[in-house]
């Protein structure tokens, strides 16, 4: 079989939202397809600095992170691609006024406010970052800080379709459920990340292998011709989608790649 490159979504694909653990089957598969050559890559809205330790012991080829913004093949550094930081204390600052809470999203840390906000959500994800380090040394008020990406909260106090009106020139929003949305630079998806990593290889488009779960896996799914969706996924993956796997912690990833002769 003719080497493919393999896209792994990180939380609900290959690794568990239960039990915070990739599968054994998923690595036993994982390592099978790299000894028949596979290259592997993570394909993640998350920037370099929270890739899950969990995930860096197992020897993926390279790491696509910030919904293609920051791209590498084992130590080499592919592409990288900040916001500018003027514009990125505007986008801050506009959050701010348009009553809208937020975690800004950098290659080398996480940035939260330093106040405790309304949101619980947010509160929880601060409590998730602390505990692994990070968000601990330049909270978001602070300007000396350049990032990728931003996740917002919002509710019934906040002005969603003012702050979407600002940022439309240069960056877009996907809706992540329950009033969060991650804004992402335009231009740069999971699917441009996949697109760069064929060409790099010389790859045809029929050699890539998606694997998701939820709506950031969308630019994906939509570039590639062999998309597997998780057991439990977001239904609007399934205009895209070519096959339907279990649930990660059910051996999804393993029955998938079994499917696909990739081990």
């Amino acid at each position: 079989m003719k080497k493919a490159a393999l896209f792994f979504d990180i939380d609900g694909t290959i690794l568990s939202e239960k039990t915070k653990e990739i599968p054994k089957s998923a690595i036993e598969a994982l390592l099978a397809a790299q000894k028949k050559g596979h290259l592997l890559f993570i394909n993640t809205g998350r920037t370099m600095c929270s890739i899950p330790a969990q995930l860096k012991q197992f020897m993926f080829d390279g790491y696509l992170c910030g919904c293609g913004t920051y791209l590498t093949y084992h130590d080499e550094v592919l592409f990288t691609r900040n916001i500018d930081k003027k514009r990125g204390r505007e986008i801050l600052n506009k959050m701010a006024e348009c009553n809208l809470d937020g975690i800004a999203e950098g290659t080398e840390d996480i940035y939260i406010p330093e106040r405790i906000t309304r949101f619980e959500r947010l509160e929880t994800s601060r409590r998730y970052f602390q505990s692994n380090g990070l968000g601990l040394e330049c909270y978001l008020e602070k300007d000396d800080f350049i990032y990728d990406k931003v996740f917002i909260y919002a509710d019934e106090k906040s002005n969603l379709q003012e702050f979407f009106t600002f940022i439309e020139e240069d960056m877009e929003a996907i809706d992540r459920g329950g009033n969060t949305y991650e804004i992402v630079q335009k231009g740069y998806s999971k699917g441009t990340a996949c697109d760069v990593i064929l060409k790099k290889f010389g790859m045809e488009l029929d050699r890539a292998y998606v694997f998701g779960d939820s709506m950031n896996d969308l630019s994906m799914f939509q570039y590639a011709k062999h998309t597997i969706a998780m057991g439990n996924h977001a239904k609007g993956l399934d205009p895209f989608t070519e096959y339907v796997t279990a649930e990660v912690e059910k051996d999804g990833i393993a029955q998938a790649i079994r499917h696909y002769g990739l081990d």
